[in-house]
């Protein structure tokens, strides 16, 4: 990019920056700079992969295997609205199949494609990890629980007529490249609103509190396991965590190799 004319602009270029400067190793700061370029672009473009490399101190190509390896990263242009449909097991056996089928009737598209009015990007993604909920569906990372064909329907159409939408666990839905840049690091000031747990998520929680359980504390806990120092005390520094995770591997081989069921089973092939 030297000396060629730059479509990001110094406050975005400031920011990537700014992130990079967040972390111990510069490097670290590649997936919320990826983000905020999608915030910024609509999608990774090269541009942003080569500003990212440049601020970082890497290759391009190291970029770019991490903006094609990741599926929340992408190289074409999104719509306004990102539209996911999990169809992992669950979900699919509860409905997700068919929601998802019928979107795709419904906005005239297929997977990973986006509408002609631009508004809506529609993908089958893998498990939200929201079972409970299941079928469950997401916009711009927000999730919409307990979804069916008709609900799905209803909710494209919303998001296409520019309805105010609020998530079921979270907040009012804003755009896809908003959601980016909070994924980048940047709050919007909606972190709060909606619930964030909610029905069977909280059954366990609400069982316990009726029958007094509490969990351990972290010292106790250190006490039943037998874990008050040595190679599980924290590390201070990074060669410490290196050589506490160098002992922790040792112990655990030694371990293996002396367990009854090893031993019985060289006894056997005797």
């Amino acid at each position: 990019m030297m000396g060629q004319e730059r479509s990001l602009s110094p406050s975005t270029i400031g920011e990537l920056k700014e992130i990079a400067a967040r972390y111990p190793e510069a490097r670290s700061g590649l997936l919320p700079m990826l983000h905020l370029i999608q915030s910024v672009e609509g999608n990774v473009t090269n541009e942003g992969i080569e500003i990212c490399a440049e601020i970082l101190g890497i290759s391009a190509a190291e970029v770019s295997g991490v903006a094609t390896f990741y599926t929340m990263y992408k190289r074409r242009p999104m719509g306004e609205h990102h539209v996911g449909v999990c169809t992992n097991t669950l979900c699919a056996v509860m409905g997700g199949d068919l929601i998802f089928e019928r979107l795709k009737g419904h906005l005239d598209v297929g997977n990973d494609e986006t509408t002609e009015d631009g508004k809506v990007t529609l993908e089958h993604i893998e498990c939200n990890a929201a079972c409970d909920f299941a079928p469950v569906m997401m916009v711009n990372w927000e999730f919409f629980d307990n979804q069916t064909p008709d609900s799905a329907v209803e909710l494209v159409d919303k998001l296409r007529a520019g309805e105010t939408v609020q998530a079921t666990r979270g907040a009012t839905i804003t755009s896809w490249r908003e959601a980016e840049r909070v994924l980048a690091g940047f709050e919007d000031g909606l972190v709060d609103e909606g619930p964030a747990a909610a029905g069977p998520s909280l059954a366990g929680l609400e069982i316990a509190a009726e029958r007094g359980w509490t969990a351990p504390s972290v010292d106790e806990a250190k006490v039943s396991t037998g874990s008050t120092g040595g190679a599980d005390a924290t590390a201070d520094t990074k060669t410490g965590a290196a050589e506490q995770a160098d002992t922790s591997r040792a112990e655990s081989e030694t371990k293996l190799e002396e367990s009854p069921a090893d031993t019985a089973k060289e006894g056997e092939d005797d």
